[in-house]
């Protein structure tokens, strides 16, 4: 029988034998926002289209050919989210929870959305880890979420992920480095793409981001924003170098570095990998102190990052890390009759209620296809009832791995004998 449908494309399952891995690479992730103080926001899948135009910034990739952008039955502009940070500082600024004090902390674990050609690491669909923080403003900020991006990826086993680490000054500093830009590209203005072209006037900063080789490559011989940030902007990026120094995590300085998104403002970062070929940053972020103050909200600092987590999966397949194997079932519980059956499941829910990984019959297999699947599911014992076990309230219980049996009693203490027998063997098998 033929399929009705496919997953689309740029987007894939995440099956019951992978599941696993992706959880424990989220658990380390909440866990290590939380230490630092950061509490988990949801925000909608869809927002208002305008939230991301004024937000990420109409000279972007993002929104100039990369939104899922509809209208819906209200004849609204809605869209799919791209990113992370601005749903997170409309969630914010909406429910004022800036009323409690600053910093607000906050961290999301999402899926966003950009049309793009599918590749290994650019997929339609993915999935991100972010944080966000509002309300501070001194460098100890940004060396805190990078230092927290770093100490994830400690955790996580991850090799050779280089931080690569610039500031692209203020609004008012970057007014004159725009002014050298566009002087500098107006030179190659033959030989820009159409896109770059359109962005000399609107957003020459834009240009060091175009994905195009020729664009790259010209890219290369513009001005360095370091040489027009201001005092004030230079003496914030040294304080963060020194705070990254203070705790001994090491950086790359890189000129180039503007991130794609339009909100950035003073320290940009990435996190790269040379394992994954041409798409190798697993993660990055920087400082946006404008973009509260853009929607809506009064002039507020802001900084965060957000990290790939297909990338960061793609990054310890190519190196080979092995994440622990999913819980697997501890007993099974096999049955020869209808009388049986009840009991198996009763007997099963009990220990569910312990805490007990137990399972049973539920297709209405034979006894020999039960112990057949109970191999197959890797339980660790098995109890097989029949009329005669029913009839003693006793069974047999049966390690899978040495073969030994044990008796244990059906009746109300049945759980406590069971742990009981568990536990000597675990015992028995250091």
């Amino acid at each position: 029988m033929e399929l009705i449908t496919k997953a689309p494309k740029g987007t894939f399952d995440i099956l019951p034998d992978k599941s696993n891995q992706w959880q424990i690479i989220e658990m380390v992730m909440r866990s290590e926002a939380e230490m630092n103080g950061f509490a988990e926001v949801r925000t909608p899948v869809f927002e208002h289209t305008e939230l991301f135009l004024r937000g990420v910034g109409d000279t972007t990739d993002v929104v100039e050919k990369q939104m899922y952008t509809f209208e819906d039955k209200g004849g609204r502009s809605i869209t799919l989210r791209p990113e992370g940070t601005a749903g997170a500082v409309r969630a914010m600024l909406e429910s004022g929870l800036y009323n409690g004090g600053f910093p607000v902390k906050l961290y999301y674990n999402t899926t966003c959305y950009r049309y793009e050609k599918p590749q290994a690491g650019r997929l339609r669909e993915f999935h991100q880890f972010g944080v966000e923080m509002f309300g501070a403003a001194e460098a100890a900020a940004d060396a805190q979420v990078i230092a927290m991006a770093v100490s994830t990826i400690e955790r996580l086993g991850l090799q050779n992920i280089g931080l690569k680490l610039n500031s692209i000054g203020c609004p008012t500093c970057r007014a004159e480095y725009h002014k050298a830009l566009k002087e500098y590209f107006l030179g190659y203005k033959e030989e820009l793409c159409e896109t770059c072209v359109s962005r000399l006037d609107r957003n020459p900063m834009r240009i060091l981001d175009c994905k195009s080789p020729v664009c790259a490559e010209i890219a290369k011989g513009a001005p360095k924003i370091l040489d027009y940030i201001c005092d004030d902007c230079r003496e914030h990026f040294e304080q963060v170098q020194a705070c990254l120094k203070a705790v001994d995590i090491d950086y790359e300085i890189d000129t180039s570095l503007v991130r794609g998104l339009d909100y950035y403002t003073r320290t940009v970062f990435e996190f790269v990998s040379n394992d994954i070929g041409a798409q190798g940053a697993v993660g990055g972020g920087g400082r946006y102190d404008g973009l509260v103050e853009q929607l809506g909200g009064n002039p507020t600092a802001g900084i965060g990052y957000a990290m790939g987590l297909d990338r960061i999966m793609l990054v310890m397949q190519a190196q080979g890390l092995e994440l622990p194997e999913p819980e697997k079932c501890e007993v099974y519980i096999a049955s020869m009759n209808k009388e049986a059956n009840v009991r198996a499941f009763a007997l099963t829910n009990d220990l569910h209620r312990c805490g007990v990984f137990a399972d049973c019959d539920l297709c209405g297999r034979g006894l020999k296809a039960q112990m057949k699947y109970a191999n197959k599911i890797g339980a660790k014992f098995t109890i097989v009832l029949g009329e005669e076990e029913l009839a003693q309230n006793q069974a047999k219980m049966k390690n899978m791995k040495t073969g030994e049996t044990t008796s244990v009693s059906l009746g109300d203490n049945f759980v406590d004998e069971y742990i009981t027998v568990v536990t000597t063997a675990e015992d028995l098998s250091l």
